[in-house]
C-alpha cells in the first residue's frame, strides 16, 4: 500500500462503489433475529415485515398487503444499510492500518546480547529489537539506545519524516513505520494483536464495539416508546371492531411502524459508529465510542504551553550575568551545564555559547556524570573535574544555592515580564546568572480561544515557567487560567478540584509524569510519539502527535452529539405528521367526521397508508449521509445550538412528511396503485 493510503481512506466518499456492495451484502446479513434484537425498533419492524409476509401468503392476490410487505422490509433493509455502510467506511481505514500490522524480519536481543533474527508475530512485551536504516519497526515500543528519522506515513498518512530520541518524552515508536536514518535499540511494549492499532482495528470493525451511555439511554427510550405504540396498536383492533370496522393486520402494523420513532432507531448505529470513524480521520485512536461521545461534554481543557500555546522548541536568547559574575563566565557555565542535555532548550544554550565564546567554548569530553532534568527536582546539570553546574528554574536552584545575589529576584522578574523562561545557572553552588529562553505565540492560537470559549469551555494553560512568565504569556494568549511551575501532583489536584466542582476535563500528555493526570481525566490523550506509560494512561492516542488535535477531538464529539440530538428530533417530529396522514384513512369510512383530519387530502385510505409506508422507508437512506458526515458543527453556545436544532430538524421534521407523502400520494394515485 502507498504512503498516501491512510490520506486515501480518509478522503473515500461516503457512496464509493467499493463501500455499497460490502454494505448491501451486509445488510442481507444483517437480519438474523439475533443481530435484530440489539435494536428494539427495528426489531418490531422486522417482525411485523414477517407476519405480513405470512398474510402475503394467505393472499396472494391482495395488492395493498403485497405492498406493505416490500415496504416493510425495505425499511429493515435501509436500516441495516445505514449501519453496515458506517462499519464499512471503518473498516476501510482498518485495511489500511491492518496492513502495517504484516509480520517482518526481527533482529531480537537475548539477554546474552546475542542477536537472534525470529519474525515480529513471535515478539512480546519487555524484548528488545534492534532496527537499522531502511528496516520496519517490528512493533510498538520506546527508543531506549539512539536518535533517528522515522518515516510514519503509512500510519498517519504525513510524509514528512519524524525524529525519535532515546530518554525524551518523544521517545515512542508504532510498529510498521519505516527507519530512515541511524540505527536504534527499541523496548517493545505490546505484544503482537495487543498494540492500540490493534484494538483500534477491533473497535472500527464493529467486533468489539459497545454502546455508550447516552446511546444506551436513548435505545431505552425507544423501546418504551415501541412499547407504548405496540399497545396502542393493539387496542385499535377492537376498537375498529366497535364501530363495525374491521382494520386488517398488515394496515396495523403499517400504522405501527409509522408511529414508532423508526428514523432515528434506523440510524441510531450508524451516529455512532461514524463518531468513531471521525475521530480515525483525524489520526485519533480512540478505546471506546464512549472517549469519543464523552469529549463533546467536555468543560475545562488543560493544555501544555510549550508546543500546544507557544511554538515550542524554546531557543536560549540571551545571557543575563548577576553582578559581580563576567558574561563570559555565566556563558561558559551554563554551557558545561547543558552537556548531556539532549533537549532542544539544552541544545540551544550550547549552540548561542558557541556564538559568543567562539574558539573559547568548552568542549564535552564526556568525561562527567549527567545529572537528568526531572519533573520533581525541575533542574540538570553535570559534574565534571571537581566541579558541579546546574541550571533549571529559580525557585529549584535557590533552594540549593549556598548565597543568593541580591539583584537575581530583578534579573528573573524583567526576563519573566518579557514573556521568556527564565533559567538560572549554578556554579559550585554560587548563582552566576540567567539564561532566557524565548518562545512565541503560535499563530492563530487566540482566536481558537475564542472559539472554545463560544463553545462554553475554559481553557488552562498547564507550564514550567515561574509564575510571573506563565501570567503574560497566558493574558496574551487569551486563556482562562494558568497552572504555573507545575508537577505531576499540581496537574492531579488541578483536575480533581475541577471535577468536584461537576466538570468534566479533558488534557493532553507525552511523557511518563502526565500519566497519572492523564488516567484520572475524563479525556486523556496520549501522543503516538510519547511514552508508554502515557499511553496507557490515556483513553486516546494521537497518531499525529499534534498537541493541538485536543480541540479537534472536542469538535468531534460535539458534533457526534449534535448529529444524534439532531436526528432524534427530526425523527419526533416526523412520526407526529405522520399521524395526519394513517389515522384518518384507517377509521374515515366508518367514522365519516375523521375526513376532517384528512389535511393532505390524500386520495384513498389505501393511498395514504401506503404513502406514509413509503415516506417513512425512502426518509432512512436520504438521511444517511447525515448521520455518517455528521451535522455541520458551529462553535457557539447551548442555547443558540437548541434554538438552530429545532428550528432546521424539528420544523423541517414536521413539514417534510406533508410534503413527501402527498407527492408519493399524488404518484400513486396518476399510476392507479391505490
Amino acid at each position: 500500500m502507498s504512503k498516501l493510503s491512510r490520506k486515501n481512506s480518509r478522503k473515500a466518499t461516503i457512496f464509493e462503489p467499493a463501500l455499497i456492495r460490502a454494505a448491501f451484502r451486509q445488510s442481507f446479513l444483517m437480519l438474523n433475529p439475533v443481530k435484530m434484537a440489539r435494536n428494539p425498533v427495528m426489531f418490531v419492524t422486522e417482525i411485523g415485515a414477517v407476519l405480513t409476509t405470512l398474510v402475503w401468503f394467505l393472499e396472494i392476490a391482495n395488492f395493498h398487503t403485497c405492498a406493505v410487505t416490500v415496504i416493510l422490509w425495505l425499511t429493515v433493509l435501509f436500516a441495516n444499510f445505514a449501519e453496515a455502510l458506517a462499519e464499512a467506511r471503518g473498516k476501510a481505514q482498518a485495511d489500511s492500518l491492518k496492513d502495517s500490522r504484516r509480520a517482518t524480519p526481527t533482529r531480537l536481543v537475548a539477554e546474552s546480547g546475542e542477536i537472534r533474527n525470529i519474525g515480529s508475530d513471535e515478539l512480546k512485551a519487555g524484548d528488545v529489537v534492534v532496527v537499522s536504516t531502511g528496516e520496519v519497526i517490528p512493533g510498538d515500543g520506546e527508543v531506549i539506545e539512539g536518535v533517528a528519522s522515522i518515516d510514519e506515513s503509512a500510519i498517519t498518512g504525513e510524509s514528512a519524516p519524524v525524529v525519535r530520541e532515546a530518554g525524551s518524552d518523544r521517545s515512542g515508536v508504532t510498529g510498521g513505520t519505516r527507519l530512515l536514518s541511524d540505527g536504534i535499540k527499541v523496548k517493545i511494549t505490546a505484544g503482537a494483536g495487543e498494540s492500540f492499532l490493534d484494538k483500534m482495528i477491533g473497535l472500527v470493525e464493529g467486533a468489539v464495539r459497545q454502546k455508550t451511555p447516552n446511546e444506551l439511554a436513548l435505545t431505552v427510550t425507544l423501546a418504551g416508546l415501541t412499547l407504548g405504540f405496540l399497545l396502542v396498536t393493539v387496542t385499535l383492533y377492537p376498537i375498529g371492531r366497535y364501530f363495525d370496522v374491521t382494520i386488517p393486520l398488515p394496515t396495523l402494523i403499517a400504522l405501527l411502524v409509522c408511529l414508532i420513532p423508526t428514523t432515528i432507531g434506523a440510524l441510531l448505529a450508524a451516529v455512532g459508529l461514524a463518531g468513531i470513524d471521525r475521530a480515525l480521520s483525524a489520526n485519533v485512536l480512540a478505546k471506546s465510542g464512549k472517549a469519543v461521545e464523552l469529549a463533546g461534554d467536555i468543560d475545562t481543557l488543560l493544555l501544555d504551553k510549550t508546543g500546544t500555546i507557544t511554538v515550542g522548541n524554546r531557543m536560549a536568547s540571551d545571557f543575563f550575568p548577576v553582578a559581580g559574575v563576567s558574561r563570559n563566565r555565566l556563558t561558559e557555565s551554563a554551557v558545561r551545564a547543558s552537556f548531556g542535555d539532549a533537549t532542544p532548550e539544552g541544545k540551544s544554550i550550547v549552540k548561542l555559547g558557541k556564538a559568543e565564546l567562539g574558539d573559547n567554548t568548552p568542549r564535552d569530553l564526556r568525561t562527567g556524570r549527567v545529572i537528568e532534568f526531572t519533573a520533581q527536582t525541575r533542574l540538570s546539570g553535570v559534574d565534571d573535574n571537581g566541579h558541579e553546574y546546574r541550571k533549571g528554574a529559580s525557585d529549584a536552584v535557590v533552594e540549593q544555592a549556598e548565597t543568593i545575589p541580591g539583584d537575581l529576584q530583578k534579573i528573573v522578574e524583567e526576563v519573566a515580564r518579557r514573556g521568556s523562561t527564565p533559567i538560572v545557572v549554578m556554579e559550585d553552588r554560587a548563582i552566576l546568572g540567567v539564561v532566557a529562553l524565548s518562545d512565541v505565540l503560535k499563530p492563530g492560537i487566540r482566536d481558537r480561544f475564542v472559539r472554545l470559549r463560544a463553545m462554553g469551555l475554559r481553557v488552562v494553560m498547564v507550564t514550567g515557567d515561574n509564575p510571573l512568565t506563565a501570567e503574560t504569556i497566558a493574558r496574551e494568549a487569551g486563556v482562562d487560567d494558568f497552572i504555573a511551575e507545575a508537577k505531576p501532583e499540581d496537574k492531579l489536584a488541578y483536575i480533581r478540584r475541577e471535577q468536584a466542582q461537576g466538570r468534566l476535563v479533558a488534557m493532553m500528555g507525552d511523557g511518563t509524569n502526565d500519566a497519572p493526570a492523564l488516567a484520572q481525566a475524563d479525556i486523556g490523550i496520549a501522543m503516538n510519539s510519547g511514552t508508554q506509560a502515557a499511553k496507557e494512561a490515556g483513553n486516546m492516542v494521537d497518531l499525529d502527535s499534534d498537541p493541538t488535535k485536543l480541540i479537534e477531538v472536542i469538535e468531534i464529539g460535539k458534533q457526534l452529539l449534535m448529529t444524534r440530538g439532531s436526528l432524534t428530533t427530526f425523527s419526533i417530529a416526523n412520526d407526529m405528521a405522520k399521524y395526519f396522514a394513517i389515522i384518518p384513512a384507517i377509521f374515515m369510512l366508518a367514522i365519516p367526521e375523521l375526513s376532517v383530519l384528512n389535511v393532505m387530502k390524500l386520495a384513498t385510505p389505501s393511498s395514504a397508508i401506503l404513502s406514509a409506508l413509503i415516506f417513512n422507508a425512502l426518509v432512512i437512506p436520504l438521511l444517511i449521509p447525515i448521520a455518517l458526515k455528521g451535522v455541520a458543527y458551529r462553535p457557539t453556545g447551548a442555547d443558540a445550538l437548541l434554538a438552530r436544532n429545532l428550528a432546521i430538524y424539528g420544523l423541517g421534521g414536521v413539514i417534510a412528511p406533508f410534503i413527501g407523502i402527498k407527492l408519493i400520494d399524488m404518484t400513486l394515485a396518476v399510476c392507479h396503485l391505490a
